[in-house]
């Protein structure tokens, strides 16, 4: 099976600029120009202060894993080549968490406080998703 059997996300109005910069090799999320707040995932109002006034903000890509778990069996079959692998929630130096992979490591070796960095896993010509290697 290949990448682009894979889940693929479906961009929405309020995210079809993030899938965009990621298939350019760029994190980018929402800051708030009116409390400075920055968030993930994409949204219409700001979570902090509720304005509308948001902003798309280049991430540094930097982070630590908030926590994870490893994954040993395929959810379908486009992923039996992958296990085990892992899943996590991304602590983004900018404050948002979100939830990723972390690869190019051995999935025993990852830990909570790791520090990683963005990287993007191509799946089709048109989309390429975050993932995170220890840094």
């Amino acid at each position: 099976m290949s990448a682009a059997d894979k889940l693929q996300p479906t961009p929405t109005p309020e995210s079809a600029a993030y899938w965009e910069a990621c298939n350019e090799g760029r994190l980018i999320i929402q800051r708030c120009a009116a409390c400075g707040h920055h968030q993930f995932y994409p949204r219409l109002l700001c979570t902090h202060c509720m304005s509308g006034d948001l902003g798309w903000h280049e991430a540094s890509g930097q982070g630590r894993v908030k926590s994870f778990t490893i994954i040993r069996r395929p959810v379908t079959e486009a992923y039996a080549d992958d296990v085990p692998y892992v899943v996590a929630l991304i602590e983004l130096a900018e404050g948002p968490t979100m939830m990723s992979n972390v690869v190019g490591c051995d999935p025993e070796t990852v830990s909570i406080g790791m520090a990683v960095g963005v990287d993007f896993e191509r799946r089709t010509e048109a989309l390429a998703v975050p993932v995170f290697r220890p840094s």
